[in-house]
């Protein structure tokens, strides 16, 4: 037993004491002979009488060159002591940021419990179960909004049973329009005479002037889509167009101004608010529940549309809208039904109104997003890009019309301004030439506006080759700008050729004038 503890003590004084403490100790030694200043300086005089000047210069400069060694070690130890202490403090607050979060967690948690907790008094306070609505009948058949009224407390007794009603607002819409009486609608005007009807009352009226062109595209839009894009350089009157034809009409236009935060069809309609039991309504719903009154013309006015993404909030209105049928335009509001709610819903669904248009403005820029062709296909696109030019005008009336008589005006056109065989048989071979050149078809979605906006057009005062000429401009040509332009340039040359030979040097120019706009940008 001694020879083993002799060894042991033997073997851990040699890796212990001679070993670790050795590395310590000779570590230690070597930082104090580094840094031991009377050693460097007894050394220095030792050799101050040998060296010479030259010699001593060198010596200093050797010197020097040792402290700035030592100095350079100092610093990056420094800096990695600082580094350590900062990395080290961001996980501290990291930890301490994540044990708040789990705090706050806790805390909305415990909240919510409370609220549905004090949720649940409040309905049983009126005799119901949690979720049911106090209009339900009761067992023997009443109504049973009086008995839920007798059992709640403070003003909650006092409240009339429209107050009750989920949908504030068009129940409002309700009770203003229980007695509505339509107005005398003028059902002689023509659609010339709208255009310069509307064109002086802007002008004399409003101080806003434009070209006769614009309000017969504006106009005859209304025949061929539900959906009016109006895009150009701003400060040209965009807003100003849909804005003023609605004082024109009697009928103010419905500006719901875009948000970049618009993601969803919420921000159109609203939502239903399951905590209050409320559906948050917006004033375009409002104006569309009206709609379904009356048969005057409704215009939404969609400003800077393209602030966000169209095609995300406007998706299910694009949708429903391309139904064939109008009695397919229906928009889901609440998935259930409730006694009181609005008159003209029904089972929680509200019918899109046959006489409100959407009139979208666009400004191209670096904060929008690009409208898409999904968008477009859809839409009738007008480009205003010019002032209108001052005139004298007369004082022009309003007008009182109603948009059955605006239909039957555009059914007649269709009729008596129907577009020449020989146009689309124009039309068809130049599908066929853009098919083969730039692989891009027309579709039937612009067919069928072609032959819907070309008679109105006509009705308004334009020509055929004129319609034809924007709608192919600003449906199909359009198209051109997703494609690589280096790679067309001689077809789009070969394309204005071919629209000189077919439908003449004089006319289409609209067309040319776009084409040549995408050579130069090549």
């Amino acid at each position: 037993m001694g020879a083993i503890v002799k060894f042991m003590g033997d073997f851990l004084n040699q890796f212990v004491v001679k070993g670790f403490w050795g590395i310590i100790k000779g570590i230690g030694l070597g930082i104090a002979n580094i840094f031991n200043i009377p050693k460097y300086i007894t050394i220095f005089k030792g050799y101050s009488s040998e060296l010479g000047a030259g010699g001593i210069v060198l010596a200093i400069l050797a010197i020097i060159l040792v402290l700035a060694v030592l100095a350079g070690i100092i610093f990056l130890i420094v800096l990695l002591c600082k580094k350590y202490i900062r990395f080290r403090k961001t996980v501290v607050d990291q930890e301490e940021l994540l044990n708040e979060v789990a705090t706050l967690n806790r805390e909305v948690i415990k909240l919510t419990l409370e609220k549905e907790k004090i949720l649940a008094m409040k309905v049983s306070q009126l005799g119901l179960r949690p979720g049911e609505s106090p209009y339900l009948e009761a067992p023997d058949g009443s109504a049973g909004t009086s008995e839920a009224a007798e059992g709640a407390e403070g003003e909650d007794a006092d409240k009339l049973d429209e107050d009750y009603s989920r949908f504030y607002k068009l129940t409002q819409v309700d009770l203003e329009l229980a007695d509505y009486v339509p107005p005398v609608y003028n059902n002689d005007i023509t659609l010339p005479e709208i255009v310069d009807m509307y064109r002086n009352f802007a002008a004399s009226r409003m101080g806003l002037y434009y070209e006769h062109n614009t309000i017969r595209l504006f106009l005859a839009a209304f025949s061929s889509t539900r959906l009016i894009i109006l895009q150009g350089i701003s400060g040209t009157g965009k807003t100003s167009l849909p804005y003023s034809f609605g004082k024109f009409i009697q009928n103010d236009a419905t500006i719901a101004s875009v948000q970049p935060s618009w993601r969803d069809r919420t921000e159109l309609f609203g939502y239903f608010n399951e905590f209050t039991k409320r559906f948050n309504e917006t004033e375009v719903l409002k104006k569309m529940y009206e709609a379904t009154y009356k048969e005057d013309i409704f215009l939404t006015i969609l400003d800077e549309m393209n602030i966000a993404r169209v095609e995300y909030y406007f998706a299910e209105l694009l949708s429903i809208l391309e139904m064939p049928s109008r009695d397919e335009w229906v928009v889901s509001l609440v998935p259930s039904v409730w006694p009181t709610d609005p008159k003209h819903l029904f089972d929680g669904k509200l019918k899109l109104p046959e006489n409100m248009w959407y009139i979208g403005t666009i400004n191209n820029d670096d904060s929008t997003f690009a409208v898409t062709d999904k968008v477009y296909d859809r839409a009738i696109p007008i480009d205003i890009n010019t002032k209108g030019k001052y005139f004298e005008a007369p004082w022009t009336d309003n007008l009182t019309i109603s948009y059955k008589h605006l239909e039957e005006m555009f059914r007649e056109c269709k009729v008596k301004y129907k577009v020449s065989d020989e146009s689309l048989r124009k039309l068809a071979e130049l599908d066929d030439y853009v098919i083969e050149h730039f692989r891009l078809a027309f579709g039937n979605r612009i067919v069928k506006q072609l032959e819907d906006f070309v008679p109105a057009y006509v009705g308004c005062g334009g020509t055929e080759i004129d319609g034809l000429d924007f709608v192919l401009c600003h449906k199909i040509l359009r198209k051109f700008e997703a494609l690589n332009l280096s790679f067309i340039r001689d077809e789009i040359g070969g394309l204005i050729t071919y629209l000189n030979k077919h439908f003449g040097k004089s006319n289409m120019k609209e067309s040319k004038e776009y084409l040549e706009r995408l050579q130069k940008l090549i």
